[in-house]
Parts: C-alpha cells; sequence; structure tokens
C-alpha cells in the first residue's frame, strides 16, 4: 500500500523506520471500522504539553519523534503535517511511506482530505485525543463538505502496536510532604465546592482532565509525563462525594490512607478505575445535575457523553483558575526554589567560564553538565524541560535542543544560550540567560541591552489591578520596536509549584486570565538573526500590590529569579537612570538573597564570580570594586521585596 516512487527509497537515511508493517496493520483496521482516514494528533488524554512514551502513537506510527506533528493516514497515503522546526527531523526519520507537509493547522489537513476521500467517507479519530474545539472545527469542516468525522473510543494506533507499546506507568503516586504544599486536600476541596455554591448556574460536580489540576488537588505528584511530576488521572468532584479515577494499584496504603479512601463521606476520595472515567461521567449525568468543566482540557472523548444541558463551561476549570493564584506559604516556597535554582546556573556558568577557553565543552555536554549542578540541590527532582543549549547560530532558533549526535562546540568567539529549569519538590523554575565570552559586535551589544531593557521595563511596570497581560506586553518589545527590531515568540508563561514549568492560565498572550497578585509568570523578551545569533533573557516574577503615591489597586512584578545578566554584553549607555537603578537594585538583592547561601555551602570562587558580576553598573566607564551599591528603598519596594 506505500504509494511512493521505488527510486525514493534508494536513498533513504538511516535514521529512517520502516513503517510499512505498522500502516499495512492500521489500514486493515481502518477496513474492519469501514474508515477512509484516520487522523493521529500528538497529544495524550488529557492534552498535556508533554506526553509520556505509552501515548507517543503518532511518533510510532510515523517513525518521527519531533513534539509538534499531525499525521493522517488514507488507505492510499500516509501524510505528516509540522512546522519548520521539524522538518529536517521529519525527512531523516519517515520513510517512503510518508510525505510531509510543511504547514501547520486544520485548515489544510482538511483541504488535504478532500482531496483524497470521496464523499460520504467516514474520517476516524480517537475523541480523547481531540480537545473539544478541535473536534468541532475538523466536524464543521468535513460536515460542509460531505464527510464525516466518526468518533472511535477504541484507539486503533493502540491495537497495531501491540505487545511493543510501552508498559501503562506504574510508579508509585505519592502525597506530597506537608511542608512543600500550601493547603491541604480537604481545603482545596472545600474552596472549590464553595465556589459551585456560589455560581449562579449552581453546578452539582466539577470534572478535572488536565493532569496538573488533580496532582494540585489532592497533593499528589507522580512521574508519568517527562518533566512534569503528574500521573494519569482524572477528578469528578461533586458536591457530596470526590472521584478520583486512577491505577489504584500504585498507590499505597499510606496514600490510600492520606486520601480517607475507606469511607465514604463528602471528605473521602472514593479512587477508581482511570478506565471507567467516560462511563462514570455519562452514568452521572443522567440524574438531575451539572457538570461544571474547562473547555480547554477536557477532550471530547468526555464532553459528548455529557448532554449540552447539564454543562456548565468555561474556558478554564476552577481549579485551573485557583491554582494560578499562589497563598503566601506558596509564594515562600517558590522563592526558596529560585535561590537554591540559581546557585546551580551560577556554579554553571563559572564552570563554563573556565572550560570554554579550553576547547572541551559542547551544546550537550554542557546541558548535561547544568542538569548535574541541579541535581545536586536540595529537593531536585528533574529538569522542568529539556534544555536549550544554543551556541551561535543554533541560538537563533527559539526552541533548539541539542543532542548527544548533533551539537556544536561551545566558543569564546560566539554568543552562548541557555534556557533551562529545574523540578523541586519546593517549586519550578526556568530561567534564560544569554553569555559572551570574548568581544561581542556592536550590534550584538545593542540587540542584548534592548532586550534588557525590555525585561526591565515589564518587570518594573506598575499597572492597574486585573489588567490583562496582553494589554502590557508591548512593554518588553518597545525597545526593540524602536529601532526596528521584534522577537517571535510570546513574552511569558506562568509557572507552578512543583507542578506545569509552562502553567495556564497565566501569561501574556490574549487567552491568559487577567493579571492578579500571587500569580507567578516568566518574563522573557529576546531578538534572534537567522543564521547568526540569538538572545534570550527570561526571568520568573510574582505579581504583587504596587505602592503608588495615590489610593488605588495597582499591581507590579516582583523578579525571584536571582542569576546576574551578563555584563560584557551590556550598552550601559542606553540604559535610562531609571533603568540603570533598578538593575543596580536586583544586583543588591542578588548579593543579599544567594551570596550568604554560596558562603554557606562553601563556594568561595562562585561568592567571588557573584560579587564581581553583581558590582553595581553606571553610566560611565566599567565599574571598580570601589563602587558602593547603588540601592534605593524606592526601588527596592517596586522590586517587592523588603528592606
Amino acid at each position: 500500500m506505500s504509494w511512493c516512487l521505488p527510486v525514493t527509497c534508494q536513498y533513504l537515511p538511516v535514521t529512517a523506520v520502516n513503517t510499512t508493517a505498522r500502516l499495512t496493520a492500521l489500514r486493515q483496521q481502518m477496513y474492519t471500522q469501514n474508515l477512509s482516514a484516520y487522523i493521529v494528533p500528538d497529544t495524550d488524554a488529557h492534552m498535556s504539553e508533554y506526553i509520556g512514551e505509552y501515548d507517543q502513537r503518532r511518533a510510532w506510527i510515523t517513525g518521527f519523534t519531533g513534539s509538534a506533528g499531525v499525521a493522517v493516514v488514507t488507505m492510499e497515503k500516509a501524510s505528516l503535517w509540522t512546522d519548520s522546526r521539524y522538518w529536517t527531523q521529519a525527512e531523516r526519520q519517515m520513510d517512503c511511506n510518508w510525505e510531509l507537509h510543511k504547514e501547520v493547522g486544520t485548515t489544510p489537513i482538511v483541504t488535504w482530505l478532500l482531496t483524497e476521500i470521496p464523499v460520504g467517507a467516514h474520517v476516524g479519530v480517537d475523541p480523547f485525543l481531540f480537545s473539544i474545539n478541535s473536534w468541532e472545527s475538523y466536524d464543521k469542516a468535513l460536515q460542509d463538505s460531505d464527510r464525516e468525522l466518526v468518533s472511535i473510543t477504541v484507539n486503533l494506533v493502540d491495537l497495531v502496536w501491540g505487545s511493543e507499546r510501552p508498559p501503562v506507568p506504574s510508579e508509585p503516586i505519592y502525597a506530597l510532604q506537608e511542608a512543600f504544599t500550601g493547603s491541604t486536600w480537604q481545603e482545596k476541596v472545600a474552596g472549590i465546592r464553595s465556589q459551585m455554591q456560589k455560581h449562579h448556574k449552581a453546578p452539582t460536580a466539577v470534572l478535572l482532565s488536565a493532569l496538573d489540576e488533580t496532582a494540585w488537588l489532592f497533593n499528589l505528584r507522580g512521574s508519568d509525563i517527562p518533566y512534569n511530576p503528574f500521573f494519569y488521572s482524572y477528578t469528578l468532584l461533586t458536591d457530596s462525594s470526590i472521584r478520583l479515577f486512577a491505577n489504584k494499584s500504585r498507590f499505597s496504603s499510606e496514600t490510600l490512607q492520606y486520601l480517607n479512601s475507606s469511607c465514604t463521606g463528602p471528605l473521602c476520595v472514593q479512587v477508581e478505575d482511570y478506565g471507567q472515567v467516560r462511563d462514570s461521567v455519562q452514568a452521572y449525568t443522567s440524574g438531575d445535575v451539572k457538570v461544571w468543566i474547562g473547555t480547554s482540557y477536557t477532550s471530547y472523548g468526555l464532553y459528548e457523553v455529557i448532554p449540552k444541558e447539564k454543562l456548565l463551561e468555561d474556558t478554564y476549570s476552577p481549579v485551573m483558575v485557583t491554582k494560578a493564584v499562589k497563598n503566601s506559604k506558596e509564594q515562600t516556597l517558590l522563592r526558596a526554589s529560585h535561590v537554591r535554582d540559581a546557585v546551580a546556573v551560577i556554579r554553571y556558568l563559572v564552570w563554563l567560564e573556565k572550560n570554554v577557553p579550553q576547547g572541551t565543552v559542547d551544546e550537550f555536554s554542557g546541558a548535561e553538565q547544568l542538569e548535574k549542578f541541579r541535581g545536586e540541590e536540595e529537593f531536585f527532582s528533574g529538569s522542568s524541560f529539556e534544555t536549550i543549549s544554543a551556541s551561535g547560530l543554533n541560538a537563533a532558533l527559539a526552541h533548539y535542543s541539542p543532542t548527544k549526535e548533533l551539537h556544536r562546540k561551545l566558543s569564546s568567539d560566539e554568543i552562548y544560550l541557555v534556557d533551562s529549569g529545574g523540578q523541586y519538590w519546593d517549586g519550578t523554575t526556568d530561567v534564560t540567560r544569554t553569555v559572551h565570552w570574548g568581544t561581542p559586535s556592536a550590534f550584538q551589544k545593542e540587540a542584548y541591552t534592548r532586550v534588557l531593557i525590555g525585561n526591565i521595563d515589564l518587570s518594573r511596570l506598575v499597572f492597574p489591578a486585573a489588567t490583562s497581560g496582553r494589554m502590557v506586553e508591548a512593554f518588553a518589545r518597545k525597545a526593540l520596536w524602536d529601532v526596528g527590531l521584534n522577537y517571535g515568540h510570546g513574552t511569558g508563561h506562568g509557572i507552578g509549584n512543583f507542578l506545569c514549568v509552562h502553567e495556564w492560565p497565566v501569561g501574556f498572550q490574549s487567552s491568559n486570565i487577567a493579571m492578579a497578585k500571587g500569580m507567578f509568570t516568566s518574563i522573557e523578551p529576546g531578538y534572534y538573526l537567522d543564521g547568526e545569533f540569538g538572545i534570550r533573557l527570561e526571568d520568573v516574577a510574582l505579581v504583587v500590590e504596587a505602592k503608588t503615591k495615590y489610593p488605588g489597586t495597582y499591581l507590579t512584578f516582583e523578579v525571584v529569579s536571582l542569576v546576574p545578566y551578563d555584563r560584557n554584553l551590556i550598552d550601559v549607555s542606553l540604559l535610562s537612570p531609571e533603568q540603570l537603578q533598578y538593575l543596580n537594585s536586583y544586583y543588591q538583592i542578588i548579593r543579599e538573597k544567594v551570596g550568604p547561601e554560596l558562603q554557606r555551602r562553601q563556594l568561595q570562587e562562585e561568592f567571588s564570580w557573584l560579587q564581581w558580576h553583581t558590582e553595581p553598573l553606571t553610566a560611565r566607564a566599567a565599574p571598580t570594586a570601589s563602587l558602593a551599591p547603588l540601592v534605593t528603598v524606592s526601588a527596592l519596594a517596586i522590586l517587592g521585596w523588603s528592606v
């Protein structure tokens, strides 16, 4: 059933995966189901950003292992759609059974389908792998052209994958120690139930589908998902019961006791089989009920069994919105994790300064060394995402990550960008620094400094409470816009307490909720010159109340990332007096927060490095050791730290 010309197969790279038998078996399943096409997306049943090996269906059927892409198989052809980050990788990994489409989105896929399948044909999907919006988008486009989207709850790729499929995760699901939680799970349940009772539409239940929702609600963690401490689960929280759908065998007797699972009252958690969630939700909605869902993370597989008149739909569930605002204990925990994370990053920057000139460091070995330093920090539980370790022209690729096979040497003559983070029991971190150990060009210094100005201007901004992030995002871009420069990615995202490193719904995009006191967000402007270099400066910041001259409720940001910027790349002449004062105040805070930790650990070399790199900058010549710190009480107040 392969469709390509035989000559193509003669020149396949050795990295290509032979998918002929897989496609033949899948088409047999499609034939049994009377399907003309089958769509294989790149997600799991919880719309997770990162997916576990158990859910890597698209990768298995295509051979392409990139994180973004949708596969479609017909009885004659097989095609993959992905974005420009992955075109080369897809061409290396896919065999001649597949054709690559260098575009993304529903429209190009549907357009292609309409040319490949006849009128009246059926297009099959696993409804658990489609968001509500994705289903409705495909469904409408196909219906308008007399084709039908068909929900098939048994995944056809799983049937073909068979015994080769990685096993279902079986590692223990565990409860966080109370020291690392902001509230007990009972307090959280009571809070969500209170929101249900106060809602004018009187929902009787909340259905949680995103993995971080259940993890947060019960203060439970697992290891099913790369970079995220989650476990496969759903929760149906009603006004009188709590039902947690997961693999019960993975809970210890102590954890089950922690959940009060042996009783049946309103604060007793009934642990039910993960695979029963659809039937259980359908049975629950046969009564006089109303189920509150967040449409962004609820799959169509659950949505389709709930009668529409029994649904209360919001973009985000009440758990997702509540989780976004950290209480005082959670804020303290996150701050503490960033101090230790700064120690690891500073150790790495010192290590780079010593080893890069010797020519012994490449992008991949550098990333490994950084993870080693983080691994020596207390409460570390793994990286929060795949480290972006990019030298020279690779830094111009905003989401580039090296591999053991494909990487560049780090050089004193090139810019180096490192974007990385850690998962700690008390918090999740994400920080980006860009450095140059040699003599940067005037343009590189200007671009770097304008990125830094954008970071500073947004970080010190004072704005009215309940302002949307998208309304202030331009402050991070203005210094670049002033000279005709820009960047093509978002300016920031929410971050969790030992949860998601990209935690929705906080951030600066149009789909994010309004800023509120207690939220954490990254602030990460950048600039990228294709084929030459890239710059990004990313910090995590807490939304705090601002002190204003006149009464009113205003907000600003308190930066909690504590790693100095590269003074070798800063053109001080471009900084305003206010920006310079802010930067020096920030450096003083780094000294006060990180310096004692370095000394306590007897990391004297790193302490000396920190002292030099946080010397106050002046608008004149390079600083000397005799210059006193330019710290003012008002500047520290802008940052939100007590003095």
